[in-house]
């Protein structure tokens, strides 16, 4: 009998890449990957990527699905926001069950996200949008303060400022639009008439959370709430902790999922991992944003189902290739995840008391992912967090205690970054 196959797609093998196909391989499950990262791939890596274009969806799915391999999958994953959509028309052509490609592009611009859970009457900020370019007197008459403001297409908080005021105001829509104009993000510009716009939409009070979920068929399970107990308050929004079972009262629990269910539903979601965001206050659940993909980064290994602890990732490639156990409960012990911050913008040059961070009770990980002597920026510009610190315990006090001492033990020696001055006629 052959190996159940999943056709995976990613932009990079980073560390959730890799996570994934540990998990697949650990499972019996063979794996074809999908990826963006090199535009000509001469298979440098050994793993017979198939090179694709995530900016270029329909024509990737036609790729995908002219290659004999992906012919025979079973199941496919998507991580990251950019390549649900190839995912989507891949799954269409391979007849894998998955969301449709409507629906995926419901969430990948917040305006289009915005307007689709606005008319279906889901608790939504006030929003309007603009482009960088319009006369800013003009935008400001639209504007109620306080607000928050953010690049249709950028992830991980990048890119998003709260105002309080028209000169903050000012100076947010200034930075958001250097972060758009610059070299790096060009290259990935995928949708033109949406790249030098931005959304602008009232400031949520309250406390923030995330749902992690997989859909089956239409039908929500959710897989746990985490708190953040650190206040999102702005000027910016870089996450650090994540925390799970919710801290929050079982009815103000429920209305979260009921709220999530709505959510998916307005949108199309049917099919896979789902990861969303919430603000919570004496309204109820607001609704931040919806994505059909995992948690980010390592976060997921915080999630354990099973008497064996399975990880997430596992239980996600038995669900896509429909192997057993992808109905396993999480553990019943707290757990957490802190995205270690960037405290500066610069380079990083050493990072000292691992050892004293690992031996803090209830600390079960640690990964420093920032890479010595490279560039680091904090937010909004930056969108990349110097590691990750897992921990588990009987409550999510403990966890959360444990986190944060082994985070104050942790040190970061970050220079900045000198500009190069050039010789006059050089």
């Amino acid at each position: 009998m052959n190996s159940p196959l999943l056709l995976l797609l990613a932009s990079k093998m980073g560390y959730q890449t890799r996570s994934f196909a540990e998990a697949a391989r650990r499972l019996g499950v063979a794996v074809v990957i999908g990826s963006d990262r090199c535009p000509r791939l001469d298979d440098p890596w050994s793993d017979g990527a198939i090179p694709v274009r995530f900016d270029q969806p329909e024509t990737s799915a036609r790729q995908l699905a002219g290659d004999a391999r992906c012919g025979a999958a079973n199941g496919i994953l998507a991580l990251g926001d950019r390549q649900t959509a190839t995912a989507a028309h891949a799954a269409r052509l391979l007849g894998l069950r998955y969301n449709s490609p409507v629906a995926v592009e419901h969430c990948r611009s917040k305006l289009r996200q915005r307007k689709v859970l606005q008319a279906a009457g889901l608790p939504v900020p006030e929003f309007f949008s603009f482009h960088v370019g319009e006369e800013m007197e003009a935008v400001l008459g639209r504007a109620k303060f306080p607000c928050v403001l953010k690049p249709l297409r950028l992830s991980a908080s990048q890119g998003v400022i709260r105002a309080n005021d028209p000169a903050e105001f000012r100076a947010a829509v200034a930075r958001i639009a250097r972060l758009l104009a610059s070299a790096e993000l060009r290259v990935t510009r995928e949708l033109e008439h949406e790249h030098d716009w931005i959304l602008a939409e009232s400031y949520i009070p309250g406390a923030e959370v995330a749902l992690e979920g997989l859909l089956e068929r239409g039908n929500l399970r959710v897989l746990a709430i985490f708190d953040k107990p650190d206040p999102l308050e702005g000027p910016y929004f870089e996450e650090t902790i994540y925390i799970t079972p919710s801290r929050l009262p079982a009815q103000a629990q429920e209305s979260i999922a009921e709220c999530a269910r709505r959510t998916l539903r307005a949108l199309g979601l049917a099919e896979g991992p789902v990861h969303a965001e919430f603000r919570v206050n004496g309204d109820g659940p607001w609704v931040l944003e919806a994505s059909p993909r995992p948690i980010g980064g390592l976060c997921s290994r915080v999630l354990r189902f099973g008497p064996e602890r399975i990880p997430l990732e596992e239980l996600l490639v038995r669900h896509a290739v429909g192997l057993p156990g992808a109905g396993l409960e999480r553990e019943p012990l707290a757990a957490g995840v802190m995205m270690i911050p960037v405290p500066a913008s610069g380079v990083l040059e050493e990072v000292t008391g691992e050892s004293e961070a690992a031996a803090v009770p209830g600390v079960e990980e640690i990964h420093i992912t920032g890479r010595l002597f490279d560039f680091i920026a904090t937010w909004p510009e930056g969108s990349s967090y110097l590691g990750f610190i897992f921990a588990c315990a009987e409550s999510p006090e403990r966890v959360e205690a444990a986190l944060r001492q082994a985070h104050a033990a942790l040190r970061f020696r970050i220079t900045p970054r000198l500009s190069v001055a050039h010789p006059t006629g050089a």
